[in-house]
Parts: C-alpha cells; sequence; structure tokens
C-alpha cells in the first residue's frame, strides 16, 4: 500500500513538473530591447518587450548607469509590444536609462541597462560659424563673431565640449543667459568630450560661459543655439 501511494505522489509531482515546464515554453519571458537615441534637445527612446501582463513600466534615468537611478515618466501603453518615451529635459552629461517593469500579480524586474546615443540620422559634425547665427550685440564690423574651441554648437543644436586635458586637469564651467543670469554650471568636465542637450537651455539664442581650469579663469566667450537644427 505506502509503494502504492509513494508512486502516486512520484507521478503527480513528475506531471506537475512538466505541465509547469510547458506553461513556461509557452510563455517565456522576453526582455525589452530598446534604444536610447539623442535626438535635437531631447532624448528618444524605444522599445520592444513581450509583457502582455504588463501593469506599468516606468522609465528611470541615471547619470552614471549604477546608481541613483530616479523614475522620469511612465509608459502610455505598458502592455503594448512596442513602445516609445521622450525624455525632453535629460540631463548635462551621459544619460543612461532602464525600464522597471510592474506586473499583475505584483511581480516586477528591471531591463537592461542602455546608454544614450547620437542620432546617426541628424548631421552633428558641422560648427556654427559667424555666417549661422544672429551675430550677438557686439561690435561685428571689426572683429567677426567666431566659435570657441572648447565650447560650441553644432548642426544638431546641441553644446559640444571639447577639452583634451580633463582627464589631467579639473574643468569647470558656468553658463549664463545672455542677460547675464547665471543659467547651470558643469562641477566638473571628467571626459575630453562632452555633450549637452539644447533642451537643457530651455529656448533658442545667445548664451554666455565661462570656463575654469584648476580654478583659473580659461575662457570667457558665447555661444548660439538655433531653433531648428540642420540636417
Amino acid at each position: 500500500m505506502k509503494q502504492i501511494v509513494r508512486s502516486i505522489i512520484v507521478s503527480v509531482i513528475f506531471i506537475g513538473t512538466i505541465t509547469a515546464a510547458k506553461a513556461q515554453n509557452a510563455n517565456p519571458p522576453v526582455l525589452p530591447d530598446f534604444q536610447a537615441l539623442i535626438k535635437t534637445g531631447r532624448i528618444q527612446l524605444d522599445w520592444i518587450s513581450g509583457f502582455p501582463n504588463a501593469v506599468q513600466i516606468g522609465i528611470q534615468r541615471s547619470l552614471d548607469s549604477v546608481l541613483n537611478f530616479t523614475t522620469i515618466g511612465y509608459a502610455s501603453y505598458p502592455e503594448q509590444s512596442r513602445n516609445a518615451y521622450l525624455d525632453n529635459k535629460p540631463l548635462p552629461g551621459k544619460n543612461y536609462y532602464r525600464l522597471f517593469i510592474l506586473f499583475r500579480d505584483n511581480r516586477y524586474m528591471y531591463s537592461k541597462t542602455v546608454l544614450a546615443v547620437p542620432d546617426s540620422t541628424i548631421s552633428a559634425t558641422h560648427r556654427l560659424d559667424a555666417s549661422d547665427v544672429t551675430p550677438p550685440n557686439q561690435n561685428t564690423a571689426t572683429i567677426p563673431w567666431k566659435p570657441s574651441n572648447y565650447v560650441y554648437t553644432t548642426a544638431d543644436g546641441n553644446v559640444n565640449i571639447r577639452l583634451p586635458q580633463a582627464q589631467q586637469k579639473k574643468y569647470n564651467i558656468k553658463f549664463y543667459e545672455s542677460s547675464g543670469a547665471f543659467l547651470f554650471e558643469v562641477e566638473q568636465v571628467a571626459e575630453p568630450f562632452l555633450i549637452l542637450e539644447k533642451a537643457i537651455f530651455m529656448h533658442a539664442g545667445w548664451f554666455n560661459f565661462e570656463i575654469y581650469e584648476d580654478g583659473k579663469l580659461l575662457e570667457k566667450w558665447n555661444l548660439f543655439i538655433p531653433l531648428n537644427y540642420r540636417g
């Protein structure tokens, strides 16, 4: 009798295991495959996932890819396989993103972390010069305006920072409105090349900046951010 009961228990466990395995194979989890592209003044996230039972997908952003992730918004239709989100106010520096996915049974998971990269369809190689901008309020008759070699705007409308010795020296940059009102500061430029999204500046037009190298003023100049980018 004991042998019969033991056989029944083993059979139930075996059948249950097969059933669970078939169910899992029928609906295998599909991790979101998504990308973050730097557009003109914003960052666009696109992803494809296989989670029709998701009830919430939060978009989280960080500057270091490891810690300090903050939820900046939610997907409008989390149950859809194809989705998108626009970050209209990216932060200065590199922007990393991940997805927080919540399911109906209160389980949750995180997607992989991705770094926002420039959109290859937008030209970002042309540096705006005097022929591309409206001259600032200065005497341009004798001294034509020229862009800085360190901080300048490119055709995509974004601000480029190029400081080859950034890893050997300490640089910080302060940005101001054309009126002189303080806007924001990049406290330390840690890499030789950095892109600031035009959305950080809130509007098109002229802006002033000051670059400090090891606490000493290196350059004080201005830049122009166009309303629309040139392809």
